[in-house]
């Protein structure tokens, strides 16, 4: 096993009980004059890895293997000659933190602590528009043809119409809220009834199946509600963790939901043929670390389905669909984040993964295998990756892609990223057409050279004294 980079954020933490027997927690150093009693939360933050520990060390760390799950450690290929990428725009934010982000149609919606839903166009971020509610503390954003769902911290969701012309506009539509559960049951109107459709803290999550016009909605009051968009009403409502629910994903193949939890385990649900309610079919719980995000990769053409999990410990571990039972084994983990892994999205064979280490890391998938690489580290925010969203470019034979992010240090950045394929000959061919190309040519040698890429990232001033003072969460 080998470690990624020389350097971390132990230059802002003291480097205190290393011990193998327990990981170690951190804590700030004196450097940031702050007094030795302010110890983090292991919740938010995961283990230390020290760069020079001996393997030994490293295996101690670990998990024990899964006899049904052979464990596939990815190594660090960083920069990769294979792929490129830099930012083409960055915003600072003055309404508060992003903590949602969605795309559709050319547009990047964005919520934040504020009531206003921003609008940006592609892939320049020029401002649109926006829409403005009556409450702000937009956990979660939802894009679907041209509705568009936005949780609240009123602990409701509002559906919009949006219409994306030479002028933006938008309208909404209705509040979910207090429709009445199971409605054809008359005697059941009651306001206890009424109450239970209500979700009693933040949502954090959604997920919308195509297919039956179901929104799902995931909140930290443990439980999943179903939503029947079609008559706005909730058709099932039920305990699904013993703690938050932090993500929701729906398999628009077979309708299958998977929901991740605090209490460390994602839990696979399906309804029940002919009926609104759900059962729960498979439980994975492989590291009793809070589990933050879930991304689902599908593949019809090949029958492929990959889920990836991200932990506050930062792992992000990941499960294979088995073509004829359709159960899931764990397949292995990428190894490579030092703190929490906040957010994953899973588009073609890439994933993106957003860190509290303030990175986001871009993984591929080997066709027909379990292995992944590490192409990229993006390392231009100063402080944790708290959402992020992604879209497909095609430029002729070369993949591209444009991904957006936004930090805890309250800034909106837009990546635009390049896969190339994978023999030298091709790239030169391609790139050999323009001046602009040949620069891009020679960031490709340049990048074959580096052999070592060591990660210093700066956390934020403001951000450090919002975490020491408690107010900060990354929920």
């Amino acid at each position: 096993m080998e470690y990624y980079g020389k350097r971390s954020l132990h230059s802002y933490f003291d480097k205190e009980r290393r011990s193998i027997q327990s990981p170690p927690r951190l804590s700030f150093n004196s450097h940031l004059k702050l007094s030795e009693n302010h110890e983090v939360d292991h919740h938010l933050y995961s283990p230390s890895r020290s760069s020079n520990a001996s393997a030994a060390t490293m295996y101690s760390l670990m998990p024990p293997p899964s006899p049904d799950s052979p464990w596939t450690l990815s190594p660090l290929q960083t920069p990769s000659p294979s792929l490129l990428y830099h930012c083409i725009a960055s915003l600072h934010r003055h309404e508060g933190t992003i903590y949602s982000i969605a795309v559709a149609k050319g547009i990047v919606f964005t919520g934040s602590e504020s009531s206003r839903i921003r609008a940006w166009r592609q892939p320049d971020c020029i401002e649109r528009g926006y829409l403005k509610a009556s409450c702000g503390d937009v956990r979660s954003i939802l894009v679907y043809g041209n509705m568009l769902f936005t949780s609240h911290k009123d602990h409701k969701v509002r559906i919009w119409n949006v219409t994306v012309t030479d002028n933006f506009r938008s309208k909404k539509i209705t509040t979910l809220s207090k429709s009445t559960y199971y409605s054809f049951l008359k005697f059941s109107r009651s306001s206890r009834n009424n109450n239970n459709n209500q979700h009693k803290d933040c949502i954090s999550c959604m997920a919308y199946y195509h297919a039956e016009g179901l929104l799902y909605t995931g909140s930290w009051d443990k439980t999943v509600k179903a939503w029947r968009i079609s008559d706005n009403r909730c058709v099932d409502s039920f305990l699904a963790h013993e703690d938050n629910v932090n993500s929701i994903v729906v398999n628009q193949e077979d309708g299958c939901v998977f929901t991740c939890s605090s209490d460390g385990s994602i839990k696979i649900w399906r309804r029940v043929y002919g009926q609104n309610s759900h059962t729960l079919t498979m439980t994975l719980k492989f590291q009793p670390s809070p589990i933050n995000a879930l991304a689902l990769s599908s593949n019809t053409s090949n029958a492929t389905c990959f889920l990836y999990s991200g932990s506050s410990d930062g792992f992000i571990n990941f499960w294979e669909k088995e073509k004829i039972s359709g159960r899931f084994n764990h397949g292995g983990f990428l190894q490579g984040h030092r703190f929490s892994v906040l957010c994953l999205v899973a588009i073609e064979k890439l994933i993106f993964s957003g860190s509290e280490d303030t990175t986001i890391r871009v993984w591929r998938r080997e066709e027909g295998s379990c292995f992944h690489e590490c192409l990229a580290v993006l390392d231009a925010h100063r402080g944790p990756v708290k959402c992020l969203a992604a879209t497909l470019e095609i430029d002729k034979v070369v993949m591209g892609f444009l991904v957006y992010s936004a930090s805890l240090d309250q800034t909106f950045k837009v990546w635009r990223i390049k896969v190339l394929p994978d023999h030298e000959e091709k790239v030169v061919n391609i790139i050999s057409s323009s001046e602009e190309n040949i620069e891009q040519l020679s960031e490709i040698n340049r990048m074959k050279i580096t052999t070592e890429y060591e990660l210093n990232p700066v956390l934020s001033p403001s951000w450090v004294e919002k975490k020491l003072q408690g107010s900060h969460h990354f929920h």
